[in-house]
């Protein structure tokens, strides 16, 4: 456990992080099934808009650093070329 002040600052600060990273990433988790659950439907417009939605919410994960640059960009890459196979 931490000792000195500096230490239980950051010690607060890594856990309302972790919180806030876990909340977002279910979040883009969600907003992928549904883009896959509107392709397996065969759904386009409401692929197509659901994918705008996904690639911002993975975007922003990637921008903060909770995932990973190429992560996010693999992940966008992959629902797009899902989507324009309708």
């Amino acid at each position: 456990m931490a000792n000195h002040k500096s230490a239980k600052k950051r010690a607060k600060q890594s856990v309302r992080k972790l919180e806030t990273n876990r909340s977002r990433k279910s979040e883009v988790r969600t907003a992928i099934k549904r883009v896959r659950e509107a392709v397996a439907k065969e759904d386009k417009t409401l692929a197509g808009t659901l994918l705008v939605h996904a690639q911002s919410l993975l975007s922003k994960l990637a921008k903060s650093s909770a995932l990973h640059k190429k992560t996010g960009a693999r992940i966008t890459s992959r629902l797009t070329a899902h989507v324009n196979k309708l």
